[in-house]
């Protein structure tokens, strides 16, 4: 996959951004479904020092966050989990909002369409989900190596962005 698109629409959705709250949603005992959760898990090790940056690990209760989201008053909220895309595994996309009932997105409690309802009408930020195409959702505790590779991709596409 060529990372150039992915990379500009990141950077498009990030402009103007003064606060950024990232959110990772994902079961990491439930193979590829935890890479939401992991992902939050490393890019909070590497925005650790900065103060524009909060990154919430939601795991499989992203709904559990909200308060501590509208606290943050951000700018732009990043949501990344994996999603049924029907593509390749560890496939990225820049899901908009509005796009989200157009996926499947089946193993936490809230439908995340109810938790980006309930963040717009608290929190007036732009926000997107982080898209990754799983393989394997199983009951293991490994990342398949094709959602690793995503994850090293959207790892260093997000230091220089932010």
């Amino acid at each position: 996959m060529d990372w150039i698109p992915l990379k500009r629409q990141l950077k498009e959705f990030l402009k103007d951004h003064h606060k950024v709250v990232i959110l990772g949603i994902g079961n990491d005992m439930r193979g590829d479904d935890g890479i939401g959760s992991v992902l939050a898990q490393e890019l909070s090790k590497i925005f650790i020092k900065n103060a524009n940056i909060t990154v919430f690990d939601g795991k499989t209760v992203p709904e559990n966050f909200t308060g501590a989201i509208r606290g943050e008053n951000p700018s732009h909220i990043i949501l990344l989990d994996a999603v049924e895309m029907n593509k390749r595994p560890g496939h990225i996309k820049v899901i908009a909002k509005e796009q989200i009932a157009n996926y499947n997105i089946s193993t936490h409690a809230m439908p995340l369409s109810f938790l980006i309802k309930y963040l717009e009408s608290t929190c007036p930020a732009e926000l997107i989900i982080l898209g990754i195409q799983p393989k394997n959702m199983n009951l293991v505790n490994e990342l398949s190596v094709e959602v690793q590779k995503s994850m090293e991709i959207i790892l260093k596409l997000f230091k220089p962005l932010l």
